[in-house]
């Protein structure tokens, strides 16, 4: 397992951006699937982005074009670069990691985009 720590939510305007960043308790050159998924007020938690070992990347129709996954295997962090805010991206954020057949999960971070 290991464990995740995120950082970076807050407030923002519509239109705005922000930054999520997790960093990681190992090394994550191996670990092949890490991303992050969101959790807003009666709805399902559902996956927002995921990046795969080579870069390979996949992200929520809703998020598409504006949200940026990357990962930083020397520093074992993990950025969720979020663009062109919209207030349907309101929402706490996890940032999560498949090690073999277990998930690991940070413990959240809140994102709140105001009109």
């Amino acid at each position: 397992q290991v464990q995740l720590v995120e950082s970076g939510g807050g407030l923002v305007q519509a239109g705005g951006s922000l930054r999520l960043s997790c960093a990681a308790s190992r090394i994550i050159l191996r670990i092949n699937d890490m991303g992050w998924y969101r959790s807003a007020p009666g709805k399902q938690r559902e996956l927002v982005a995921a990046i795969h070992s080579g870069g390979i990347t996949n992200y929520a129709d809703s998020v598409k074009g504006r949200f940026t996954i990357s990962r930083d295997n020397v520093k074992s962090t993990m950025d969720l670069r979020m663009d062109s805010l919209k207030i349907e991206d309101t929402a706490v954020y996890y940032c999560w990691a498949r090690v073999g057949v277990r998930d690991s999960w940070g413990q959240g971070t809140q994102v709140t985009v105001s009109s």
